[in-house]
């Protein structure tokens, strides 16, 4: 069964990328990092932590997603960005507007 072509439920089948191993290793290392950063500022609340340590340990979870943010986009832009535009598909560049307005919020 081919999941881009069968796949009827969910539009977000035909937009996959494919990473390079070391990427995607790279990428899943980081985020890992951050689930255990989450659970840990999770296990802060439950032992009535002091607030300011809480609010230390959530800047830096949101610092790790932001470098996971920038590789993400680093890749996106060298590769999909730079394959649909040669293809001519020019609108990939109002996603990636949209997408960087998202993530300077």
């Amino acid at each position: 069964m081919d999941i881009k072509k069968d796949c009827e439920l969910c539009e977000h089948c035909e937009r996959m990328t494919e990473r390079e191993q070391k990427l995607k290793t790279s990428l899943i290392t980081r985020l890992n990092r951050v689930e255990g950063q989450v659970r840990g500022i999770k296990g802060m609340i439950e032992r009535d932590s002091y607030c300011d340590d809480v609010l230390n340990q959530i800047a830096a979870a949101q610092a790790a997603l932001d470098s996971v943010s920038k590789l993400v986009l680093e890749s996106h832009i060298k590769g999909c960005l730079v394959k649909k535009i040669r293809n001519g598909e020019d609108d990939i560049v109002d996603e990636l507007i949209t997408t960087i307005g998202k993530l300077l919020k």
